[in-house]
C-alpha cells in the first residue's frame, strides 16, 4: 500500500471526523459486551437450547480474542485504513445475521463471525488514534475514549431491556449496523499511512497464536465452571496451551516476518505496559462483576438498579483519565499516573472488602477505584505507542488488547472460584443448615427474584453469605493491584513525541 505522508498530521476537520468514526466504532465494539446480557434469557425462550446459551457469549469473546493479534500485524504490514473498514464490515454482516439467526447454531456461528470482526475494530480504532494523533497530544483525547466505554456500559443493559421489552432482542444485535454504517461514512476522510508492506505472511505463527490464545481462553472460561480445575480434561486443555505457544515461539524466532516480533517481549516498555494492562484489567472485573451481586444479594437492588449504581465507578474513571490526559499533553509525562492509579486501585479494592450491607458504602469505595482505574489502562496505551516504532504501532496496541482479554477472563475464573468456596464455607453457618430449594452448601443456584420471597431470616442469611464472601474476592483483588504498582514502578518514561515526530 502506498502512502501519502509517514505520519500525517490532518487538519483538524478531517481529524475531528475520523476521531469521531473511531469512537463510534469503539462503541459498538463495547456496546455488544453488555447489551446481550439482558437477552440471553428471550433468546433461550425463543431458540429454544438453554443448554448451548452460554457458547453465545463464549464464542464471540474466543473469536475475538484470537484475531487481535493478526489484525494487529495485518495493520502494520499492510495499513489499517482498508483493514479497519474489513473488521467493521466483517462486524456489522455478523450483527445482521445474528439477528436473522433461525436457530441457536446458527446464532453461535454468526457471534463467532462477530467476534472476528470485533477483534479487529477495538485495536485498530486504537491504533488509528495512534497514526492521526502524536503521543504528545493523545491525551487530550483519552476522555473521549473512556466516555465511550462509559457509555456502553450504562447504555448497553437499558438498551438491551428495551429492545427485549418493546421490539425484539434481535435488535440487540441489529442495532449495531447504522451505528458501525455512521462510523464507514466518517472514517472515509482517514488518511493512509505509510505501511510496511508483507515480505512473506506468517500463516503458520498466525494460526499457532491463534490456537494457543484460543486453548488459554477455554481453559479460565471452563476451569471451575464446566470442569473441575484437576480434571483430565482440563489439564488436557492447560498442556496443550502450553505445547502452542511453544511451537508458536520456535515458529516466530524462525520466520522472515514473525506475527508478533519476539524483541518488543524483550522490550521492558512492552513487557511493563502488558503486564500492568493485565494486571491492571484482572482488578477490575472484581468489581464490576461482583459488585451488582452486592447490591442484588445484600442490599436489595434490581438488576437494573444496580446496573446503575457502577456508573459513579465509570465517571470517576472519566474524570481521571481527562485529568491525566491534560497533565500529559502540558508536561510530555506519564509514568506517574499508573503508578498513582494502581495505589488508588489497591485503596478501593480493600475498602471494599471492609462493606457488609451498606450501599452508600460500596458506591463510595467503589468510586475510589474508578478514580485510580482511569490513571493506568488510557496511560499505559499511550505508553506503547509512545516505545514502539511506528511500524509496529499496531502489533503493539494488539497486543496490549489481548493481554486486558486475558487478565478480564482470568478475572471471571479466579474470582468466580473464590466466591464459590466463600459461599460453601459461610452459608451453612449463616442458615443454620435450613437452606431451602435452590440455595445449598454448594451455593446459590436460584433468581434474586426468588430468593426476595423466601422467609426474610432465610433473606438475612444468604445476604450475609454473599458479603462475607465478597470480603475475600477483595481481599484477593487488592494484592493483585499491588503488583501492579511495583510492576508499573519500572516503567520507562520516554519523552512523549510531538506532532511529525
Amino acid at each position: 500500500m502506498t502512502a501519502t505522508t509517514a505520519h500525517p498530521e490532518t487538519d483538524r476537520r478531517d481529524t475531528v471526523a475520523v476521531f469521531g468514526g473511531l469512537l463510534l466504532a469503539m462503541f459498538i465494539s463495547a456496546l455488544d459486551q453488555t447489551i446481550t446480557a439482558t437477552a440471553l434469557p428471550t433468546i433461550a425462550g425463543d431458540l429454544g437450547q438453554l443448554t448451548e446459551l452460554s457458547w453465545v457469549v463464549t464464542v464471540y469473546v474466543l473469536a475475538a480474542a484470537a484475531t487481535t493479534p493478526v489484525w494487529g500485524k495485518l495493520s502494520d504490514q499492510f495499513g489499517r485504513r482498508g483493514l479497519l473498514r474489513a473488521a467493521i464490515g466483517t462486524f456489522l454482516v455478523g450483527s445482521a445475521l445474528s439477528g436473522l439467526a433461525a436457530n441457536i447454531g446458527e446464532l453461535i456461528a454468526f457471534r463467532a463471525v462477530q467476534g472476528i470482526g470485533a477483534g479487529g475494530v477495538m485495536t485498530l480504532a486504537m491504533a488509528t488514534v495512534g497514526d492521526i494523533v502524536s503521543p504528545r497530544e493523545r491525551g487530550r483525547y483519552q476522555g473521549y475514549i473512556q466516555s465511550v466505554f462509559v457509555l456502553a456500559s450504562v447504555a448497553g443493559p437499558l438498551l438491551g431491556g428495551v429492545f427485549v421489552d418493546h421490539v425484539s432482542w434481535r435488535w440487540v444485535f441489529y442495532v449495531n449496523v447504522p451505528i458501525g454504517l455512521a462510523a464507514l461514512v466518517l472514517l472515509r476522510r482517514q488518511p493512509v499511512v505509510a505501511a510496511r508492506g508483507a515480505t512473506r505472511i506468517d500463516f503458520v505463527g498466525a494460526g499457532l497464536l491463534a490456537a494457543a490464545v484460543t486453548s488459554t481462553m477455554l481453559v479460565t472460561v471452563w476451569g471451575g465452571d464446566r470442569y473441575a480445575w484437576n480434571s483430565p480434561q482440563l489439564l488436557g486443555l492447560i498442556a496443550l496451551a502450553g505445547v502452542l505457544l511453544a511451537a508458536f515461539v520456535r515458529q516466530e524466532r524462525r520466520a522472515a516476518d514473525p506475527m508478533l516480533p519476539l524483541h518488543l517481549l524483550r522490550d521492558r516498555s512492552f513487557a511493563v505496559v502488558g503486564v500492568g494492562a493485565f494486571l491492571a484489567t484482572l482488578s477490575l472485573f472484581a468489581a464490576i462483576v461482583f459488585l451488582p451481586l452486592f447490591f442484588q444479594l445484600v442490599t436489595g437492588a434490581t438488576a437494573t438498579t444496580s446496573g446503575l449504581l457502577i456508573i459513579p465507578m465509570l465517571l470517576t474513571s472519566t474524570l481521571s483519565t481527562v485529568a491525566s490526559g491534560r497533565i500529559m499533553a502540558r508536561t510530555g509525562r506519564y509514568k506517574i499516573f499508573p503508578v498513582i492509579g494502581f495505589a488508588i486501585m489497591c485503596l478501593g479494592l480493600a475498602l471494599l472488602s471492609t462493606v457488609d450491607g451498606s450501599r452508600a458504602h460500596a458506591i463510595a469505595y467503589l468510586a475510589v477505584f474508578g478514580l485510580g482505574f482511569g490513571l493506568v489502562t488510557q496511560v499505559l496505551i499511550v505508553a506503547i505507542q509512545n516505545a514502539v516504532d511506528r511500524r509496529e504501532l499496531g502489533t503493539a496496541t494488539a497486543s496490549v488488547n489481548l493481554f486486558r482479554a486475558v487478565g478480564g477472563s482470568l478475572g471471571v475464573a479466579v474470582y468466580g472460584a473464590v466466591f464459590a468456596a466463600g459461599l460453601r464455607h459461610w452459608l451453612p453457618r449463616h442458615l443454620g443448615g435450613q437452606a431451602p430449594a435452590g440455595v445449598d452448601a454448594h451455593g446459590i443456584q436460584t433468581s434474586p427474584e426468588h430468593i426476595q420471597a423466601l422467609p426474610v431470616a432465610v433473606q438475612h442469611g444468604i445476604a450475609a453469605s454473599v458479603a462475607d464472601a465478597l470480603h475475600t474476592v477483595f481481599l484477593v483483588a487488592a494484592p493483585i493491584a499491588a503488583v501492579g504498582f511495583l510492576v508499573v514502578l519500572f516503567l520507562p518514561e520516554r519523552p512523549l513525541r510531538g506532532p511529525g515526530k
